[in-house]
């Protein structure tokens, strides 16, 4: 496994000791909690130097505080043991990821995507993912893509009907836009 944080993710951010014999409170950063209290060993980055692997003694989940998880690592047996951990995240392999339903991807697999529409008169190079906008916290709707292209910032709905063909692996996804979206939410246009 490579040390670039490319080939990891975070799922959860430790944020301070809990209890007193080594444990420490983390807020949960996955769509998955659930998976964190079967872990058996993760990875402690601290942001700047190449991960440690850990073996965890105990995770569970707590809903204190709004819901965290906590964990027991081997070696930490203090408060101030807890304390040196505080800040760390816990990551894991990009390859031990929970493997998705079909039509379901990761935000992280998305960005750096190219978006592509192809017409009778040939292929167009749309723009290139740069994050994923969630709308609705209550009601959830349609996620947008966030192109950067030549004409500025440009959102796409991430829709069945207008993204028709994913390809994660070849990093293109291919569209049918419907007419004047383009015109509609360029940047440049709404200047």
């Amino acid at each position: 496994m490579s040390d670039s944080p490319a080939y990891r993710v975070t799922l959860a951010r430790i944020l301070r000791p809990r209890g007193r014999h080594g444990e420490v409170a983390a807020e949960i950063l996955t769509d998955f909690p659930e998976r964190l209290a079967r872990l058996k060993s993760a990875l402690l980055w601290d942001g700047k130097n190449s991960p440690r692997q850990v073996a965890i003694r105990q995770c569970w989940l707590s809903q204190s505080r709004g819901g965290q998880a906590v964990f027991h690592f081997e070696n930490s047996h203090s408060i101030s043991d807890a304390e040196e951990l505080v800040g760390l995240e816990i990551q894991v392999s990009i390859a031990d990821r929970v493997t998705l339903p079909t039509g379901s991807y990761y935000v992280t697999d998305l960005i750096g995507c190219e978006v592509i529409e192809r017409r009778d008169s040939g292929e167009r190079r749309i723009g290139v993912i740069r994050d994923v906008q969630f709308t609705g916290e209550e009601i959830p709707g349609t996620p947008n893509l966030v192109l950067e292209s030549p004409d500025g910032e440009l959102l796409i709905p991430l829709a069945t009907e207008i993204c028709k063909r994913i390809d994660i692996a070849a990093r293109q996804i291919e569209v049918v836009l419907p007419e004047g979206l383009l015109e509609l939410n360029s940047t440049k246009s709404n200047r």
